[in-house]
């Protein structure tokens, strides 16, 4: 994980606003948001593994499901997962059990970030403080 500064750590936003702004410039709220925080992510690469540059969020005024909720962003920071090839070792076969054993588990959940995403990565936050300043 590579933490990148931003002149964006700290300030708030209403989350329905941000989400629409950030949706267009192509991140999504991550799968693993709680009630009083979360993540937009955006894929930079899945080249041998997945490369995200993840901006952090907290609810600072309701709960993140409701429509008027207002988040303060944390200090993005790029993250790289890498997958092993092929299935798990308890992957059983059949139609029924593919259904829930189709993917592998990470075999690095923080791997080393390569300096071209953290080059990209800092570009993307550049052009997000453009857009949200």
């Amino acid at each position: 994980m590579i933490e990148i500064s931003s002149s964006l750590e700290g300030k708030q936003y209403p989350l329905y606003d941000l989400e629409l702004e950030l949706k267009q410039l192509g991140y999504t709220i991550g799968g693993n948001w709680d009630y009083d925080h979360g993540y937009f992510d955006y894929l930079m690469d899945d080249d041998d593994g997945y490369h995200f540059l993840r901006i952090p969020f907290r609810a600072v005024d309701g709960q993140l499901d409701a429509h008027n909720a207002t988040v303060r962003l944390g200090r993005p920071f790029i993250l790289t997962h890498k997958y092993k090839e092929g299935l798990d070792d308890h992957a059983a076969i059949g139609n029924f059990q593919a259904s829930f054993n189709q993917f592998s588990e990470p075999a690095e959940k923080d791997a080393d970030v390569l300096e071209p995403y953290v080059q990209l990565g800092e570009t993307l936050i550049q052009e997000l403080e453009r857009r949200l300043n």
